[in-house]
């Protein structure tokens, strides 16, 4: 049976197209405004909906945060006799990842304590074989090692992990970790204090947000913050820091997205990695590993419930609530989100008030003892020359480097307290006192630049650079003074002295050797169609003197002088095969003219500390992927440049100049092993100083090239003999030995009138090492002739070597048995000079710098 529909075409007027809108006109358009309104927003939402949504699919697509490859310290080599305990052996185990046995096995290597001693087990991802080791211990020292192969004489424990290679664009380092590697006490107290209901709410904490609008009217400031987590990571991934009504919108809505698209563990997780907990030098701490090293140096799992805090705790306002800059306010708020894990029961109060009672205990704020930044941007202009940065990065490479980190705190160290002493001196020397009135005086210090300073430290027998600072502050500038070009001054005298020795063996004539003599008057020298008139600290000159103690007192006169003998192109060849490419054949060269880097002198000085063997310095070991196979090998360049035996004989010159010399400041300091060293001024202070297992290069000056006025012997110097004082307090540095001396050198006594073999006639001596066969042959009371009268007569042509300082001698005083500048002034010219007046007058035809070089040392003219 059909069934009829009647269909209303109408009102009920019955009048046909009429729509049901209300009659009433203002209803009617109120309903249209609504409609539009209505699908206005719809259709907003649908589109910003579909927008953040393609957002959020592409962003967590693919890898999140690029990843970065770990830098890795040269391995603590635990040595038999060495002072250490098992519970410190299985401390650094554990940070380099390994894992007790007793709590499970990490891919990295596993130990176990044993009675008097640990078990050492590699793992796949170790360093090293997997070849297990027991070091045992008695009386707190390593009494003996042993492995698979026998009983050892050191082992190596796993590299220390030092930083990460940074992100260059973004200037941040962050260590990713999983959800799973994150310690409940950090979750427990992140959500604490920044999101409660984390795991309860859709992305948006209404309530809360609610909560925090009625606060801010009420008060009439923003004093609460409604965003969750969610939204705080919504806002770093997607949106700008602009506090605008459209962003905060933009901000929920992404989070509402983001929790049907997500889970609650995946955004947890990527907040850990992506906040932000500060600055560390110039860089951006990112994520709560990161934030752990660099505020605690420890791993995140390593975390005390105060740490874990503290962290939580200035998420909110990281340069605010800095440990370093306000302890106060960041002792205050961890304090508060301790408080607050009580309230939400992730903390018994108990613990949480033993946790408030507990100081805050920080990592050193010096960036350079632990990140090494100058170092690590060595490092990566290094590997980026060889490698594809991204790919390293990327594949998460190993990058084994040659950094000591105990060597590189004492190298941080040094230059802090040496710096404060330059700062100290510099500001005396600016400091003016002025007449302003009757019985008035004003005081003012001068402005002018901040002094900068570089530390180079190097195994003088494998390259490896084993600590660098290149500057004073990495936050304030990244220019490495490590490798920045100066003049060298005084530092590049040595090579003067070596090419002299070399004619022992290369047949020229005259032999020179440490007894022979040098003159050290004002001399003019000429060189094309140049003069050139160096003069000597305090215009002070010594007549003839012994190269030995012309090197000593680093006489500006006397060597150049011997530079002209010996000949500038063999000076100049000498110098570039150590590195020095920048030298010509002048005058000038001999004083340290031409320009080199730190790192440049430490190269040059291995020909010295090696045997006479120039070995390339080196930041990395090797590289390898992310399974331990070795990616990439490096090896020092190494080529012989002086024969051992004037490597030798250089050697104790500079001895000299460390035991009576310019460099007698650095004993004074209680640096008492066996060492020798150069000082060295230009416009800047220099020292370059070597033990048998250490060699170090010190430079202080400005960056405009402005005076220093200051000589090395004051400022480069201390910082030296600091950095080598903590030094040999390591055991793989303790104790230098005496150099040890090659075949074909022979140590003779001298006697210091004449020079010649001391017999006990001559009481006063002095020991030289000479090659053989160009010792003296005759003895001090066999001297005949007018040279032996005259030395006797007048006092002329001995050796002039000075003692050591007495005990208790302090800084910046003179050696006891010096001569004093009121004799000294009677000797300024030679005897005949006096007697003749040919000499000139003092003062050079090319003008020299303002400040004659250091004590006994003029820098370039």
């Amino acid at each position: 049976m059909a069934i009829k529909l009647k269909i209303p075409t109408g009102s009920k007027t019955g009048k046909a197209g009429s729509w049901p809108f209300p009659r009433d006109p203002v209803l009617k358009a109120a309903l249209i405004i609504f409609l539009v309104l209505a699908t206005t927003t719809g259709g907003i939402f649908t589109y910003y909906y579909v927008t953040f949504g393609r957002m959020i699919e592409q962003r967590f697509k693919g890898p999140v945060f690029g990843n970065s490859a770990r830098i890795y310290a040269v391995p603590h080599a635990v040595q038999v006799g060495e002072e250490i305990e098992p519970r410190e052996i299985a401390a650094e185990l554990r940070h380099a990842g390994y894992s007790d046995q007793t709590g499970g096995q990490s891919t990295m290597g596993s130990y176990r304590l044993l009675e008097g001693g640990i078990e050492i087990k590699p793992g796949p991802d170790s360093y090293h074989s997997q070849e297990s080791a027991v070091i045992r211990v008695r009386g707190g020292k390593v009494d003996s090692i042993s492995s698979q192969s026998g009983d050892l004489a050191a082992y190596e424990l796993e590299p220390q992990m030092i930083t990460s290679l940074f992100d260059a664009e973004q200037r941040s380092k962050r260590q990713l970790v999983t959800y799973d590697q994150i310690p409940k006490l950090m979750v427990d107290a992140v959500l604490a204090i920044e999101d409660r209901r984390f795991f309860q709410h859709g992305g948006v904490n209404f309530i809360r947000l609610a909560e925090a609008m009625w606060v801010d009217v009420t008060h009439q400031r923003h004093e609460q913050g409604g965003s969750t987590i969610t939204m705080q990571l919504s806002r770093a991934f997607f949106l700008t820091p602009q506090k605008t009504v459209k962003r905060k919108l933009s901000e929920m809505l992404i989070a509402l997205e983001m929790e049907q698209k997500l889970s609650k563990q995946q955004i947890f997780e990527f907040y850990a990695n992506r906040v932000d907990l500060g600055q560390r030098g110039s860089f951006t701490i990112s994520g709560f590993a990161q934030a752990s090293q660099a505020y605690f140096n420890k791993d995140l799992k390593d975390l005390t419930p105060a740490e874990a805090a503290l962290i939580a705790g200035i998420i909110q306002a990281p340069s605010y609530l800095s440990p370093y800059r306000h302890p106060e306010r960041a002792l205050e708020r961890r304090n508060l989100v301790l408080d607050t894990m009580v309230e939400t029961h992730a903390l018994p109060k108990a613990e949480a008030e033993k946790a408030k009672a507990t100081p805050l205990k920080l990592a050193p704020p010096n960036v350079e003892a632990s990140d090494a930044p100058y170092f690590v941007d060595m490092l990566r202009e290094t590997l980026i020359s060889k490698l594809d940065e991204r790919q390293m990065n990327d594949q998460g490479y190993r990058i084994y480097t040659t950094l000591d980190p105990e060597l590189q705190k004492a190298a941080a160290a040094a230059v802090q307290t040496g710096m404060k002493l330059v700062d100290d001196q510099v500001t005396k020397l600016r400091t003016k006192r002025t007449k302003i009135g009757k019985n008035k005086f004003e005081t003012k210090v001068l402005p002018g630049p901040q002094a900068q300073v570089a530390l180079v430290a190097i195994d003088p027998h494998t390259g490896q650079v084993l600590a660098l600072v290149g500057g004073r502050n990495y936050g304030m500038s990244q220019l490495n003074h490590a490798v920045a070009r100066r003049p060298t001054g005084s530092i590049f005298k040595p090579f003067v002295y070596a090419a002299a020795m070399n004619t022992a063996l290369d047949g020229a004539n005259p032999v020179f050797t440490p007894a022979s003599m040098v003159q050290d008057e004002p001399s003019t020298f000429s060189y094309g169609d140049q003069i050139y008139e160096p003069r000597n600290y305090k215009e002070e000159y010594h007549g003839d003197v012994t190269a030995r103690y012309a090197l000593a007192l680093s006489l500006n006169n006397a060597t150049v002088k011997l530079a002209e003998e010996v000949g500038y192109e063999k000076v100049a060849d000498l110098a570039k095969a150590a590195g020095i490419v920048s030298v010509k054949a002048t005058p000038a060269m001999a004083l340290g003219a031409y320009d080199a880097t730190p790192m440049d002198m430490a190269a040059a000085y291995t020909v010295f500390a090696n045997f006479g063997e120039r070995i390339s310095p080196t930041v990395v070991n090797s590289v390898r992927n992310a399974n331990g196979d070795v990616v990439l090998d490096f090896k020092p360049d190494k080529r012989q440049v002086l024969d051992s035996r004037v490597a030798f004989v250089m050697t104790t010159m500079m001895e000299g100049v460390m035991n009576f010399g310019t460099a007698f400041p650095v004993r004074a300091r209680g640096f008492n092993a066996p060492a020798a060293g150069k000082t060295g001024s230009s416009h800047d202070g220099w020292f370059a100083g070597y033990t048998t297992n250490l060699l170090c290069i010190v430079w202080v000056g400005y960056d405009d090239y402005s005076d220093l006025r200051l000589s090395g012997a004051q400022t480069a110097a201390p910082i030296w003999a600091e950095f080598m004082k903590k030094a040999i307090t390591l055991p793989q540095y303790s104790s230098p030995k005496p150099f040890s001396q090659p075949p074909g050198v022979v140590d003779v006594q001298l006697d210091k009138t004449t020079n010649l073999l001391a017999t006990p006639a001559c009481p006063e001596t002095y020991d030289a090492a000479f090659i053989a066969g160009t010792e003296p042959s005759e003895t001090c009371d066999q001297s005949t002739g007018m040279r032996g009268f005259f030395s006797r007569v007048f006092g002329l042509g001995g050796e002039k070597a000075l003692p050591p300082p007495p005990p208790g001698a302090q800084p910046g005083a003179q050696p006891a048995s010096e001569t004093s500048p009121e004799d000294r002034s009677k000797k300024k010219k030679g005897f005949f000079g006096k007697i003749t007046g040919i000499f000139k007058d003092d003062k050079p035809s090319n003008p020299p710098p303002p400040k004659p070089a250091d004590n006994g040392g003029n820098g370039p003219q």
